[in-house]
């Protein structure tokens, strides 16, 4: 398979997540994390999600804990591709404090956010250290960048590599991230921080148990740069029916740089999963582009899951299509995507 980045390489860009990769990361659940009480069953999810990478990319496992999980995936993961880096954590999603990559002719650049708990709701003293330690101690390749002054999260962005970022009003305009910001300066703040020619604002869609505000990439995903899979509701008697028609229909709205619709590929609405009588946040718009495969979550719902299968493959016709049982990661209401982090050529060793 042949791989070409279609913006000029030679000017400062954010790759889109189909840009030539060096590996994941992947942050280790481990005991003092919220995991605690289902750490076996998620333990077990993260080595297969590993299994998967390892198999493919460069894995790199952040994790205080590094001899025990070594002995977690011994026995079914590539350990010739797995690389780790030792440090404090207080949880597992990656997406949103790991390093967000800009490439230019000189290379990758680390930008390193503030990650504050998706607006103050958890610790996250410890994850937002992690991308600091990582650049310094090598285990990610790049010129280090603070941008510690604005708050942003991995998984409330999405670029086409072409300059064009999809993001959701309801979390960026948050009033415990940037609060001190309006949407222009915000809008403003990413076209600088991104070399971007334009933003666009999805403004409806939830799911019920987010955590994150409305991160774009549980509710609309870029493919290609004039492509977006996004979820669909079609029971008028679902919560979710309401806002997510408001942003089908919104989405119909919008354009590529060059003036064309967007091929919209609607994925299914996962039936209701209840735990403790709260509805968690399962969605198959959480999946991960890899250079050869898409890894997506499945949810025990066999025709569910095998449409969203096939959506995924008439959207990434040249890529393997991997499901993995993610029912215990929306436990701590995120899924696949969300405790992944995709890095560009040349940032993992």
């Amino acid at each position: 398979m042949e791989y070409t980045i279609a913006f000029p390489s030679c000017s400062p860009h954010l790759p889109a997540e189909w840009a030539l990769q060096s590996g994941v990361q992947l942050t280790w659940p481990h005991a003092q994390t919220d995991w605690a009480y289902l750490l076996d069953e998620v333990e077990h999810c993260f080595a297969n999600i590993a299994r998967e990478i390892a198999a493919r990319e460069k894995l790199l496992i952040v994790t205080p804990e590094p001899e025990s999980v070594k002995k977690q995936i011994a026995a079914t993961v590539n350990m010739e591709n797995v690389r780790f880096a030792t440090c404090p954590t207080n949880d597992t999603w990656a997406r949103d404090h790991g390093a967000i990559t800009l490439l230019d002719a000189d290379g990758p650049t680390l930008l390193d956010f503030t990650f504050n708990g998706w607006g103050l709701k958890f610790a996250a003293d410890k994850d937002n250290q992690i991308t600091r330690h990582l650049a310094e101690t090598g285990a990610l390749h790049g010129r280090y960048a603070n941008r510690l002054g604005f708050v942003l999260e991995g998984g409330s962005i999405e670029s086409d590599g072409m300059g064009t970022l999809l993001t959701t009003s309801e979390c960026l305009l948050s009033p415990n991230r940037n609060g001190q910001m309006n949407k222009a300066g915000i809008e403003e703040y990413l076209r600088s921080a991104f070399h971007l020619q334009r933003v666009l604002w999805l403004d409806h869609g939830y799911l019920a148990g987010d955590d994150t505000d409305s991160h774009i990439d549980t509710l609309a995903r870029f493919c290609s740069a004039d492509t977006i899979a996004y979820v669909q509701c079609t029971d008028t008697r679902d919560e979710h029916y309401p806002a997510l028609q408001l942003m089908e229909e919104q989405l119909k709205t919008f354009r590529t740089a060059e003036g064309a619709p967007y091929r919209l590929l609607p994925l299914p609405m996962p039936d209701a999963i209840v735990a403790d009588g709260e509805r968690l946040p399962a969605t198959y718009a959480n999946f991960l582009i890899m250079n050869e495969a898409v890894l997506y979550p499945t949810y025990g719902q066999p025709e569910n899951d095998a449409r969203a299968r096939e959506v995924l493959r008439e959207a990434f016709p040249k890529h393997e299509v991997i499901g993995i049982d993610c029912q215990v990661l929306i436990r701590q209401h995120g899924s696949l995507h969300c405790v992944t982090m995709q890095y560009p050529a040349g940032v993992l060793a």
